[in-house]
């Protein structure tokens, strides 16, 4: 009698852990889903190689916008996971574009480069284009470029230097050079750049690419590969269109400096070149 008692008394503890078992797989298949459903975990599909590039023109999202006001599609495309980069096409309008430049050409001089020792401006053979700056805030059209590119980076605007306006006319270039600082003197004169959102002004005929050599990724896979200069194919490169903006990231996603965001701006070999660059530092920028 004593054996069949202890085989009963087992009997529904062994009934027990099953139901506990049974249960805690329900409740993580239901944590599961609703990860899934808030998109904070993903299910791998494909078999698509790291850093290849074939389908970035797939990774978009896109907004119709209303024709009657005069505005055109706006998208975000990653073009790039090593430097992270992105192009918001069209984010600037026609208008804005031509403002800028109205606004710089009076004023242009030839680029200068930043001296890291002094953190002051000097000439240099890297860069042959001209440009000017203008002061953060002045109007109401700066204003409202700032904000929008504080919403594209999650960075706030005061956190920006003032817009440099560039025009590269035939022939020049900048060559691959880094927008964060290895000196003392400009991160605490500012603060370190930890994100730059180049705009382009105006269309170009050939040439003038924003070209990143060191870039991770089999960037001849890009499906604009055969309309891009000499220049443009050593490396993951963005062709110039009136209104794109280019974001990119000069810091990884732990705050060190990230190597691969050496980039340049190729020779232009047809046409004129405007554009305009925002840096975006950690410490508030003091104008």
């Amino acid at each position: 009698m004593a054996v069949k008692g202890r085989h009963s008394r087992m009997g529904p503890r062994k009934s027990s852990n099953s139901t506990l078992i049974f249960g805690g797989i329900i409740v993580l298949s239901f944590f599961a889903l609703i990860l899934l459903a808030f998109r904070i975990i993903s299910i791998p599909r494909g078999s698509q190689k790291a850093h290849d590039l074939t389908s970035i023109v797939h990774n978009t999202v896109q907004r119709q916008d209303d024709d009657d006001d005069g505005k055109r599609d706006q998208w975000v495309e990653v073009i790039s996971s090593e430097p992270r980069a992105y192009v918001y096409h069209n984010f600037l309008s026609k208008e804005e574009c031509e403002y800028l430049i109205s606004l710089a050409k009076p004023h242009m001089q030839k680029s200068s480069v930043v001296d890291s020792s002094t953190g002051k401006s000097m000439d240099s053979r890297v860069r042959t284009s001209s440009g000017t700056f203008l002061a953060r805030g002045r109007d109401k059209v700066i204003r409202d470029i700032e904000k929008r590119i504080a919403d594209f980076t999650f960075i706030p605007a005061e956190h920006g230097e003032g817009l440099q306006i560039l025009h590269y006319e035939v022939g020049q270039k900048y060559e691959p050079h880094y927008d964060y600082f290895l000196d003392e003197f400009n991160t605490k004169n500012g603060g370190q750049r930890i994100a730059t959102v180049l705009m382009y002004l105006s269309d170009v005929d050939e040439g003038g690419e924003t070209v990143f050599p060191a870039a991770k990724g089999n960037y001849s896979a890009v499906p604009w590969w055969n309309e891009l200069s000499e220049c443009g194919k050593g490396g993951l490169s963005v062709k110039p269109k009136m209104g794109d903006a280019l974001l990119f990231w000069s810091m990884k996603p732990d705050a060190t400096l990230d190597p691969s965001s050496l980039h340049g701006g190729c020779p232009v070999i047809k046409g004129n070149k405007w554009s305009s660059t925002k840096w975006m530092r950690v410490d508030e920028y003091k104008a």
